[in-house]
């Protein structure tokens, strides 16, 4: 008799074990078979720092959420629907996170005295009755693993390794998944290695079967194809959209593109994706440190190129000076800063946009530069372009702002049409500009941008340095007027950016809201949301995002002076809103979050409905 299948809207599942246990594969397996199956998705994978984390205790979990649905959605989910968690600490650090009623899928061969007792369990939870509360499934996967790959000849420490391939089988089937796309990944990622290839198929195909033929399961779930717009989709993350953004960009600018860039988490995978590109005219350079690599990358820029550097909080700090110095240049320069929490070393993989004040100021002097944010991993590829686009037309350097939630977080991705992309005029000086036949490096176009001469080109010798530059000329000068000029110029060269900024544009279905939740980097997935859930509370609110923060579209102030209260949701202390403050003089309040994780929107939603309430305006 064949298990009754129901049908859902969404799930939220989070796979949870040891950070050796493969969880990560599991989880980005998992999604590659959903994004087949043609649901909409978001994903929030959460690891350790350290490579090896103490094993067996809740520092070195490691877990992988997904949430998957036949609608569209914005965030990788609040609370799972289904916890899979392969020893007592994944247990431990994530079952007060799992629904009530949720389903608990665990390793019963882990939950031995020893790793009880590591993670201050007094007793097996799996036997004690204190999870009456879920929907347990205590399934010894160890011994089940071990037993389905036994005629490949490994070791029992060898054999248990594919038991997240046990897990994933047994899951693909509870979720009516497609098989064959695993099956060929498998075949793909282990050709080399037939044994370790088959022993994963054999595990995979075995924890399938164990769902179809025990009846440990009452019923299994399909979960619809989300309807989207016609064209090819991916799966994609921010580190590899971004990494494509840039090589878009470049090729829309008919740049070469050169990256110099440090590995740092979690912005290394955009230095590992463009390395793979060296025959599509991408040079990356792997610096000894974090000022070798931008001073790189400026050195590029002058030299013709289109020129990047890609860090996180901490290189940001190291890249000041030689940012600076772009700035005095008016040279173009893409500053990726993939934000973690902080201050110092802090948490290098979890997520915070704790670096916008050090985006916005954190340069010696009078030194501005244009600030955007991208919104979500797709988005990071848009971002990226608009980046460059601003860089290059203005003769400026740019700090695009990602995160860790963005960088590591993966949805699908409509391929654009590269075609529909408009061309990024560079326009480089080719004859002389002065009255008398000179070359004057710093004088203006309509834009205060000035021209950009490669080396080598006659006549158009110039000079160049981190001393003020003579207003044209470029010359040294240490002249009074002369430096105020050249700052207010460079200042109004950024601020006139604005008139190639779209307006801030105002979601409110109602029409009448009091109440304006304005984002800006990713806090619009949990933004989204969370107004969602207050709207379909029968509350009226009103959203924005922001993508650039400096200078920001120029109806900002008309729209926070249009609601009686206005809210920011940021993973930090209240950056933004500290600035909305000073710039527009309004009374903004914050929503601060600094926990390494995305903001929730379980959280967010009932905040906005008592700020609502409190305000006794529509409903």
């Amino acid at each position: 008799m064949s298990t009754p299948v129901h049908t859902l809207d969404r799930v939220v599942i989070r796979f949870a074990g040891d950070s050796g246990d493969g969880m990560q594969l599991t989880g980005d397996r998992f999604t590659s078979d959903t994004a087949n199956a043609g649901n909409d998705f978001a994903t929030l994978p959460n690891f350790p720092a350290e490579i090896r984390a103490p094993q067996g205790t809740i520092a070195g979990v490691s877990s992988f959420q997904l949430h998957f649905a036949g609608a569209d959605i914005k965030t990788p989910g609040d609370k799972p629907d289904v916890l899979v968690a392969m020893n007592p600490a994944a247990l431990r650090a994530n079952l007060g996170d799992l629904k009530r009623g949720g389903v608990l899928l665990a390793d019963s061969h882990e939950f031995t005295k020893r790793n009880l007792a590591k993670v201050g369990y007094q007793s097996n939870p799996l036997e004690d009755g204190s999870l009456a509360d879920y929907q347990l499934h205590a399934l010894d996967l160890t011994g089940l693993t071990v037993a389905s790959v036994e005629s490949f000849g490994l070791g029992r420490k060898e054999a248990s390794r594919a038991k997240n391939m046990y897990a994933l089988g047994l899951l693909t089937w509870l979720y009516s998944r497609p098989e064959a796309h695993t099956l060929e990944f498998l075949d793909r990622r282990f050709a080399a290695k037939p044994q370790i290839r088959d022993s994963n198929k054999a595990a995979f195909l075995a924890g399938h079967a164990y769902g179809e033929t025990t009846e440990t399961f009452a019923v299994r779930y399909e979960i619809p194809a989300a309807p989207a717009p016609a064209g090819t989709y991916r799966q994609i993350s921010g580190n590899r959209a971004l990494a494509l953004g840039l090589m878009a960009a470049a090729v829309k600018a008919d740049l070469p593109l050169f990256l110099g860039a440090y590995p740092i988490t979690p912005a290394s995978d955009v230095l590992h994706e463009l390395s793979k590109a060296k025959n599509q005219g991408v040079t990356t350079f792997q610096a000894e440190d974090e000022i070798a690599a931008v001073g790189a990358a400026l050195g590029a820029s002058y030299a013709g190129a289109l020129g990047v550097t890609t860090t996180s909080g901490p290189g940001m700090a190291l890249k000041s000076e030689t940012i600076s110095l772009a700035i005095m240049l008016e040279q173009p320069l893409v500053v990726v800063d993939v934000q973690r929490a902080g201050p110092a070393t802090g948490m290098p993989t979890k997520t915070e946009q704790a670096d916008l004040f050090q985006s916005l100021y954190g340069r010696h002097g009078e030194a501005p530069l244009p600030v955007i944010a991208a919104q979500s991993p797709a988005d990071c590829f848009d971002a990226a372009i608009e980046a460059t686009r601003i860089a290059l037309r203005y003769r400026t350097p740019v700090i695009l702002l990602s995160d860790g939630y963005l960088a590591n977080g993966a949805e699908p991705w409509l391929i654009p049409d590269l075609a529909s992309i408009e061309p990024i005029e560079v326009g480089f000086a080719t004859e002389p500009n002065g009255p008398d036949g000179t070359f004057l490096p710093y004088a203006r176009d309509e834009r205060l941008a000035r021209p950009l001469a490669v080396p080598g080109t006659p006549g158009l010798e110039h000079r160049i340095g981190g001393i003020e530059k003579g207003d044209g000329t470029g010359n040294v000068s240490y002249d009074p007027d002369n430096h105020e000029k050249m700052v207010a110029l460079r200042q109004a060269k950024v601020d006139g950016i604005v008139r190639d900024i779209p307006d801030l544009v105002v979601e409110d279905p109602s029409g009448g809201a009091d109440v304006l939740v304005l984002g800006w980097g990713s806090t619009w997935g949990p933004i989204g949301a969370a107004a969602t859930r207050v709207r379909n509370a029968g509350r009226a609110v009103a959203t924005a995002h922001l993508r650039h923060l400096n200078p920001m579209p120029a109806n900002t102030g008309e729209v926070l002076r249009r609601y009686r209260r206005v809210i920011v949701p940021e993973m930090n202390l209240g950056q933004l809103a500290t600035v909305l403050r000073a710039t527009y003089l309004v009374d903004v309040k914050s929503f601060s979050v600094v926990r390494g994780l995305p903001i929730s929107p379980a959280e967010l939603a009932p905040h906005l409905i008592d700020q609502i309430d409190s305000l006794g305006g529509n409903q």
